[in-house]
Protein backbone atom coordinates (compact mmCIF):
# COMPACT_ATOMS: atom_id res chain seq x y z
CA UNK A 1 0.00 0.00 0.00
CA UNK A 2 1.73 3.50 -1.72
CA UNK A 3 1.59 6.79 -2.38
CA UNK A 4 -1.30 7.18 -5.26
CA UNK A 5 0.55 6.23 -8.81
CA UNK A 6 0.69 8.50 -11.08
CA UNK A 7 -2.20 8.89 -13.39
CA UNK A 8 0.01 8.24 -16.69
CA UNK A 9 1.13 4.82 -15.26
CA UNK A 10 -2.11 3.56 -15.70
CA UNK A 11 -3.28 4.84 -18.85
CA UNK A 12 -4.18 2.35 -22.07
CA UNK A 13 -3.35 2.94 -25.95
CA UNK A 14 -6.41 4.92 -26.49
CA UNK A 15 -6.33 6.77 -23.40
CA UNK A 16 -8.94 5.52 -21.33
CA UNK A 17 -8.40 2.10 -19.03
CA UNK A 18 -12.02 0.52 -19.56
CA UNK A 19 -14.31 0.96 -22.51
CA UNK A 20 -17.07 3.44 -21.99
CA UNK A 21 -19.99 1.72 -22.05
CA UNK A 22 -18.56 -0.95 -19.21
CA UNK A 23 -18.11 1.14 -16.36
CA UNK A 24 -20.41 3.40 -14.25
CA UNK A 25 -19.05 5.97 -11.79
CA UNK A 26 -20.66 6.16 -9.09
CA UNK A 27 -20.77 7.40 -5.36
CA UNK A 28 -22.82 6.98 -1.76
CA UNK A 29 -24.12 9.32 0.39
CA UNK A 30 -21.59 8.90 3.34
CA UNK A 31 -19.76 11.82 1.97
CA UNK A 32 -22.67 14.00 2.65
CA UNK A 33 -24.93 11.78 5.60
CA UNK A 34 -24.33 8.54 7.53
CA UNK A 35 -26.53 5.57 7.23
CA UNK A 36 -24.88 4.20 10.36
CA UNK A 37 -25.13 7.02 12.21
CA UNK A 38 -27.63 9.51 10.86
CA UNK A 39 -26.42 12.29 13.00
CA UNK A 40 -23.80 12.86 11.13
CA UNK A 41 -24.48 14.89 8.41
CA UNK A 42 -28.05 15.41 9.32
CA UNK A 43 -28.46 19.09 8.70
CA UNK A 44 -27.79 17.68 4.55
CA UNK A 45 -31.06 17.45 2.99
CA UNK A 46 -31.30 14.33 0.24
CA UNK A 47 -32.15 17.13 -2.63
CA UNK A 48 -28.59 18.72 -1.93
CA UNK A 49 -26.74 15.65 -1.24
CA UNK A 50 -27.93 13.89 -5.17
CA UNK A 51 -27.84 17.25 -7.23
CA UNK A 52 -23.83 17.90 -6.10
CA UNK A 53 -23.00 14.44 -7.10
CA UNK A 54 -24.08 15.13 -10.26
CA UNK A 55 -22.48 18.20 -9.80
CA UNK A 56 -19.42 16.74 -9.56
CA UNK A 57 -19.72 14.66 -12.65
CA UNK A 58 -21.24 11.39 -11.35
CA UNK A 59 -23.67 8.81 -13.43
CA UNK A 60 -25.51 7.39 -10.25
CA UNK A 61 -25.37 6.78 -6.30
CA UNK A 62 -26.10 4.21 -3.57
CA UNK A 63 -29.54 4.29 -1.64
CA UNK A 64 -29.24 6.24 1.90
CA UNK A 65 -31.73 6.53 4.72
CA UNK A 66 -32.63 9.97 3.37
CA UNK A 67 -33.98 8.92 0.08
CA UNK A 68 -37.87 8.78 -0.72
CA UNK A 69 -38.92 5.40 0.15
CA UNK A 70 -40.97 5.55 -2.82
CA UNK A 71 -39.08 3.53 -5.72
CA UNK A 72 -40.42 5.91 -8.59
CA UNK A 73 -40.34 9.06 -6.74
CA UNK A 74 -36.73 8.22 -6.21
CA UNK A 75 -35.97 7.50 -9.74
CA UNK A 76 -37.40 10.62 -10.97
CA UNK A 77 -35.88 12.89 -8.42
CA UNK A 78 -32.54 10.57 -9.80
CA UNK A 79 -33.05 10.94 -13.29
CA UNK A 80 -33.53 14.86 -13.55
CA UNK A 81 -30.27 15.08 -12.32
CA UNK A 82 -28.99 12.29 -14.87
CA UNK A 83 -28.02 9.91 -11.96
CA UNK A 84 -28.89 6.48 -11.82
CA UNK A 85 -29.08 3.83 -8.72
CA UNK A 86 -26.03 1.84 -8.21
CA UNK A 87 -26.95 -0.13 -5.13
CA UNK A 88 -29.22 -0.47 -2.12
CA UNK A 89 -28.22 -1.94 0.92
CA UNK A 90 -29.81 -5.23 2.72
CA UNK A 91 -28.26 -6.95 5.96
CA UNK A 92 -28.28 -10.39 6.25
CA UNK A 93 -28.46 -12.15 9.58
CA UNK A 94 -28.11 -15.81 8.66
CA UNK A 95 -25.95 -16.75 11.57
CA UNK A 96 -28.50 -15.56 14.47
CA UNK A 97 -31.55 -17.74 16.14
CA UNK A 98 -34.75 -17.38 13.88
CA UNK A 99 -33.79 -14.97 11.67
CA UNK A 100 -33.82 -16.99 8.23
CA UNK A 101 -37.14 -16.25 7.02
CA UNK A 102 -37.22 -12.35 8.30
CA UNK A 103 -33.65 -12.16 6.44
CA UNK A 104 -35.12 -13.78 3.44
CA UNK A 105 -38.09 -10.92 3.05
CA UNK A 106 -36.60 -8.12 3.92
CA UNK A 107 -34.03 -8.72 1.14
CA UNK A 108 -36.85 -9.90 -1.32
CA UNK A 109 -38.76 -6.16 -0.10
CA UNK A 110 -34.91 -4.37 -1.29
CA UNK A 111 -34.68 -6.37 -4.19
CA UNK A 112 -38.44 -5.32 -5.19
CA UNK A 113 -37.60 -1.89 -4.60
CA UNK A 114 -34.19 -1.52 -6.29
CA UNK A 115 -35.61 -3.02 -9.22
CA UNK A 116 -38.19 -0.38 -9.43
CA UNK A 117 -35.95 2.34 -8.93
CA UNK A 118 -34.24 0.94 -12.29
CA UNK A 119 -31.01 -0.96 -10.41
CA UNK A 120 -29.34 -4.39 -11.26
CA UNK A 121 -28.25 -5.43 -8.31
CA UNK A 122 -28.06 -5.06 -4.46
CA UNK A 123 -25.52 -5.86 -2.03
CA UNK A 124 -25.18 -7.46 1.25
CA UNK A 125 -23.61 -8.44 4.47
CA UNK A 126 -23.91 -10.41 7.55
CA UNK A 127 -24.65 -8.16 10.49
CA UNK A 128 -25.25 -10.34 13.13
CA UNK A 129 -23.03 -10.22 15.79
CA UNK A 130 -21.84 -6.88 13.86
CA UNK A 131 -19.81 -4.12 16.26
CA UNK A 132 -19.46 -1.11 13.50
CA UNK A 133 -22.63 0.30 14.70
CA UNK A 134 -21.70 0.31 18.55
CA UNK A 135 -19.33 2.23 20.42
CA UNK A 136 -16.79 -0.76 20.89
CA UNK A 137 -13.38 -1.49 20.20
CA UNK A 138 -13.72 -2.53 17.04
CA UNK A 139 -11.20 -4.77 15.91
CA UNK A 140 -11.42 -6.41 19.73
CA UNK A 141 -14.87 -7.21 19.22
CA UNK A 142 -15.50 -8.41 15.62
CA UNK A 143 -17.51 -11.61 15.52
CA UNK A 144 -15.72 -14.35 14.73
CA UNK A 145 -17.92 -17.12 13.23
CA UNK A 146 -18.03 -21.14 13.78
CA UNK A 147 -18.42 -23.96 11.25
CA UNK A 148 -21.69 -24.16 12.11
CA UNK A 149 -22.32 -20.21 11.56
CA UNK A 150 -20.59 -20.42 8.29
CA UNK A 151 -22.66 -23.55 7.03
CA UNK A 152 -26.02 -21.17 7.56
CA UNK A 153 -24.16 -17.85 6.18
CA UNK A 154 -22.89 -19.63 2.80
CA UNK A 155 -26.15 -21.44 2.61
CA UNK A 156 -28.05 -18.74 2.88
CA UNK A 157 -26.31 -16.20 0.25
CA UNK A 158 -26.82 -19.04 -1.93
CA UNK A 159 -30.54 -18.98 -1.62
CA UNK A 160 -30.35 -15.40 -1.98
CA UNK A 161 -28.17 -14.99 -4.54
CA UNK A 162 -30.63 -17.46 -6.38
CA UNK A 163 -33.66 -15.44 -5.59
CA UNK A 164 -31.84 -12.69 -7.23
CA UNK A 165 -30.50 -14.67 -10.60
CA UNK A 166 -34.39 -15.24 -10.59
CA UNK A 167 -34.77 -11.57 -11.20
CA UNK A 168 -32.24 -10.97 -13.54
CA UNK A 169 -30.09 -8.69 -10.64
CA UNK A 170 -26.83 -9.57 -9.10
CA UNK A 171 -25.94 -10.27 -5.44
CA UNK A 172 -22.87 -8.94 -4.50
CA UNK A 173 -21.25 -9.55 -0.69
CA UNK A 174 -19.59 -6.81 1.03
CA UNK A 175 -17.06 -7.56 3.36
CA UNK A 176 -16.64 -4.93 5.84
CA UNK A 177 -15.06 -3.62 9.32
CA UNK A 178 -16.54 -5.11 12.47
CA UNK A 179 -18.36 -8.00 10.87
CA UNK A 180 -17.98 -11.63 10.87
CA UNK A 181 -16.48 -11.40 7.21
CA UNK A 182 -13.86 -8.72 7.31
CA UNK A 183 -10.52 -9.93 6.74
CA UNK A 184 -8.83 -11.64 3.50
CA UNK A 185 -8.94 -14.99 4.62
CA UNK A 186 -12.66 -14.54 5.46
CA UNK A 187 -13.47 -13.05 2.12
CA UNK A 188 -11.13 -16.38 0.50
CA UNK A 189 -14.07 -18.34 2.73
CA UNK A 190 -17.17 -16.67 1.65
CA UNK A 191 -16.36 -17.31 -2.02
CA UNK A 192 -14.91 -20.57 -1.45
CA UNK A 193 -17.98 -21.81 0.08
CA UNK A 194 -20.75 -20.17 -2.55
CA UNK A 195 -21.52 -20.79 -6.07
CA UNK A 196 -19.69 -18.37 -8.20
CA UNK A 197 -22.99 -17.85 -10.67
CA UNK A 198 -25.14 -16.85 -7.83
CA UNK A 199 -22.53 -15.02 -4.91
CA UNK A 200 -20.54 -12.26 -6.30
CA UNK A 201 -17.87 -9.95 -4.42
CA UNK A 202 -18.41 -6.52 -3.80
CA UNK A 203 -14.28 -5.30 -3.63
CA UNK A 204 -14.00 -2.24 -0.63
CA UNK A 205 -10.56 -1.15 -0.69
CA UNK A 206 -10.99 1.21 2.05
CA UNK A 207 -12.27 -1.81 4.43
CA UNK A 208 -10.08 -4.36 3.52
CA UNK A 209 -6.50 -2.75 4.26
CA UNK A 210 -7.67 -1.26 7.44
CA UNK A 211 -8.27 -4.98 8.13
CA UNK A 212 -4.69 -5.40 7.07
CA UNK A 213 -4.78 -7.21 3.55
CA UNK A 214 -3.60 -6.38 0.46
CA UNK A 215 -6.99 -5.15 -2.26
CA UNK A 216 -4.61 -5.47 -4.70
CA UNK A 217 -3.89 -8.98 -4.18
CA UNK A 218 -7.28 -9.92 -3.28
CA UNK A 219 -8.47 -8.89 -7.29
CA UNK A 220 -5.30 -10.52 -8.68
CA UNK A 221 -7.09 -13.64 -7.16
CA UNK A 222 -10.10 -13.15 -6.94
CA UNK A 223 -11.17 -10.34 -10.18
CA UNK A 224 -14.00 -13.32 -11.52
CA UNK A 225 -15.75 -12.73 -8.55
CA UNK A 226 -15.62 -8.69 -8.65
CA UNK A 227 -19.02 -7.37 -9.90
CA UNK A 228 -18.94 -3.87 -7.68
CA UNK A 229 -16.72 -1.74 -6.24
CA UNK A 230 -16.51 0.36 -3.61
CA UNK A 231 -13.33 3.57 -4.03
CA UNK A 232 -12.05 4.37 -0.67
CA UNK A 233 -8.96 5.51 0.90
CA UNK A 234 -7.73 5.89 4.16
CA UNK A 235 -5.46 8.34 6.00
CA UNK A 236 -2.36 6.74 7.06
CA UNK A 237 -1.62 8.86 9.90
CA UNK A 238 -5.61 7.88 11.56
CA UNK A 239 -4.84 4.48 10.25
CA UNK A 240 -1.98 4.19 12.00
CA UNK A 241 -3.40 5.57 15.09
CA UNK A 242 -6.56 2.94 14.94
CA UNK A 243 -4.22 0.14 14.53
CA UNK A 244 -2.41 1.78 18.12
CA UNK A 245 -5.89 2.40 19.96
CA UNK A 246 -8.30 0.30 18.78
CA UNK A 247 -11.91 3.02 18.66
CA UNK A 248 -15.21 2.30 17.50
CA UNK A 249 -15.90 2.38 13.95
CA UNK A 250 -17.81 5.81 14.77
CA UNK A 251 -14.90 7.44 16.45
CA UNK A 252 -12.76 6.19 13.70
CA UNK A 253 -14.77 7.82 10.83
CA UNK A 254 -14.91 11.17 12.70
CA UNK A 255 -10.95 10.85 13.25
CA UNK A 256 -10.79 10.94 9.14
CA UNK A 257 -9.55 7.37 8.83
CA UNK A 258 -11.29 7.11 5.31
CA UNK A 259 -11.31 9.96 2.49
CA UNK A 260 -11.83 9.80 -1.48
CA UNK A 261 -9.30 8.22 -4.09
CA UNK A 262 -6.44 10.30 -4.49
CA UNK A 263 -6.28 12.07 -0.37
CA UNK A 264 -4.90 9.27 1.13
CA UNK A 265 -2.59 6.64 1.26
CA UNK A 266 -3.46 3.60 -1.50
CA UNK A 267 -2.49 3.17 -4.83
CA UNK A 268 -5.34 2.72 -6.68
CA UNK A 269 -4.04 2.66 -10.35
CA UNK A 270 -2.60 -1.04 -10.41
CA UNK A 271 -6.13 -2.28 -8.70
CA UNK A 272 -7.96 -0.31 -11.58
CA UNK A 273 -5.60 -1.83 -14.38
CA UNK A 274 -5.99 -5.02 -13.05
CA UNK A 275 -9.46 -4.97 -12.79
CA UNK A 276 -9.63 -3.69 -16.53
CA UNK A 277 -6.81 -6.17 -17.62
CA UNK A 278 -9.64 -8.96 -16.22
CA UNK A 279 -12.63 -7.28 -18.43
CA UNK A 280 -14.30 -5.98 -15.23
CA UNK A 281 -18.13 -4.53 -16.26
CA UNK A 282 -19.72 -2.58 -13.25
CA UNK A 283 -20.03 -0.32 -10.88
CA UNK A 284 -16.67 2.43 -9.67
CA UNK A 285 -18.84 3.60 -6.45
CA UNK A 286 -16.54 6.32 -4.05
CA UNK A 287 -17.23 5.57 -0.42
CA UNK A 288 -15.39 7.64 2.40
CA UNK A 289 -17.52 7.88 5.43
CA UNK A 290 -16.59 11.57 6.63
CA UNK A 291 -17.81 14.02 8.96
CA UNK A 292 -18.77 16.52 6.13
CA UNK A 293 -18.31 19.58 8.94
CA UNK A 294 -14.88 18.49 8.38
CA UNK A 295 -14.41 17.32 5.08
CA UNK A 296 -16.84 19.57 2.42
CA UNK A 297 -18.69 16.85 0.65
CA UNK A 298 -18.77 18.75 -2.76
CA UNK A 299 -14.91 19.54 -2.78
CA UNK A 300 -14.16 15.89 -1.70
CA UNK A 301 -16.90 14.51 -4.44
CA UNK A 302 -15.24 16.45 -7.13
CA UNK A 303 -11.73 15.53 -6.03
CA UNK A 304 -12.66 11.85 -6.33
CA UNK A 305 -14.37 12.49 -9.77
CA UNK A 306 -11.39 14.30 -11.30
CA UNK A 307 -8.98 11.67 -10.07
CA UNK A 308 -10.40 9.01 -11.51
CA UNK A 309 -10.52 10.93 -14.90
CA UNK A 310 -6.51 11.30 -14.10
CA UNK A 311 -6.56 7.42 -13.73
CA UNK A 312 -9.30 5.77 -16.33
CA UNK A 313 -9.17 8.81 -18.82
CA UNK A 314 -13.15 8.43 -18.52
Amino acid sequence: MTTSASPASVRGRDGALFDRDAVSFGITPTCWTNDDFPTVGDDIPFEQCVSEMALAGFEGCSVGHKYPTDPRTLRQALELRGLRVSEPWSSTYFTAEDMWDRTVAAFRRQLDFIKAAGGDRIVVAELAGAVHQQQVALVANKPVFGDNAWHRLLTGLDTLGRTAADQGMLLCYHHHMGTGVQTRAEVDRLLAGTDPELVHLLLDTGHLAWSGDDPLELVRDHAGRIRHVHLKDLRRDVLEDCRRLDPSFRDAVLAGIFTVPGDGMLDFGPVLRTLADAGYRGWLVVEAEQDPAKAHPLTYAKKAREYLHDLTGL
